[in-house]
């Protein structure tokens, strides 16, 4: 009985024998647990280094902050992004934090009066408390743990893409470069965009990227109204249309796109590689 036991445990074991298997967990970054004032609650955000981080001790570098930005939402996606674009100098080296979403109609849209919003999405419309959770908390966090070097991107989609445009609008010193990739302009019948007449001299000089996707191509009159204030205030703007790409698609196949011209390597990349940020002529 000894013995089929024995036998048993042996052929249930992984085999010892020519090249034992180890298995190690891979650790791609860091998060960070902080109790947020603005938000009332426990947040995450999650922190991807550059491969030469460890050893460049002397270097800074500009920082990535990706809204929606949890492990099963978009951090691991555009993390690869990021470190391929600086293996092919497409894009500067850079810091990426990831920032979580929970109640992304609480987060990242503004208020609304829209009864019929209000009735859907009761949570709707605390994207101020997000900005101050951002400024006050996240981006000092980040500065006081990391080697920065003062240089800030945002980027983000949809709903995200919507807040992007909404803080490039409110508060632009916030970030440097704003990528709103495809952003839900349509929200509370175009509100937003027809709050431009706002825009001025503080967004003088600040990159905006926005990708359209072929829904939104089909009524761009918002689309229209951003860019066109972009440019009217001197905004670096990049306005990508992209009527082969969906909703659904177009995230990653313009991010790559949106960081490059968000963060252009200080030696451009040879023209052979094809690197091209999808900007549309200046019409």
């Amino acid at each position: 009985m000894k013995a089929l036991l024995a036998a048993a445990l042996l052929l249930g074991m992984p085999a010892a024998v020519e090249g034992q298997v180890r298995a190690t967990p891979i650790t791609i970054g860091t998060s960070h647990g902080l109790d947020s004032r603005a938000l009332g609650e426990a947040r995450t955000i999650n922190v991807v280094l550059p491969p030469g981080y460890a050893k460049a001790t002397a270097k800074r570098y500009p920082v990535i902050y990706l809204l929606d930005g949890g492990v099963e939402k978009d951090l691991l996606h555009v993390a690869g992004v990021v470190q391929l674009g600086s293996i092919w100098g497409r894009m500067d080296e850079a810091i990426l934090v990831g920032v979580e979403t929970r109640d992304r109609r609480r987060e990242l849209v503004g208020k609304t009066s829209d009864p019929e919003l209000l009735r859907k999405y009761p949570t709707a419309g605390a994207s101020a408390a997000f900005r101050a959770f951002l400024r006050d908390e996240v981006k000092p966090l980040v500065e006081r743990e990391y080697r920065t070097s003062g240089k800030t991107v945002v980027i983000g989609e949809s709903l995200a893409g919507l807040f992007i445009v909404e803080t490039w609008m409110t508060e632009p010193a916030l970030f440097d470069g704003y990528a709103a990739i495809d952003p839900s302009l349509w929200w509370d019948k175009e509100a937003l965009s027809k709050r431009t007449a706002t825009i001025g001299a503080a967004q003088r000089g600040k990159r905006l990227y926005v990708a359209l996707a072929r829904e939104q191509l089909e009524t761009p009159a918002a689309a229209n109204r951003v860019a066109a204030a972009a440019r009217s205030a001197g905004s670096d703007l990049c306005l990508a249309a992209r009527p082969d790409q969906t909703h659904a698609t177009i995230y990653q196949q313009v991010e790559a796109q949106a960081l490059q011209f968000l963060l252009p390597p200080a030696q451009p990349a040879p023209p052979e590689y094809g690197f091209e940020t999808g900007c549309s002529p200046r019409r």
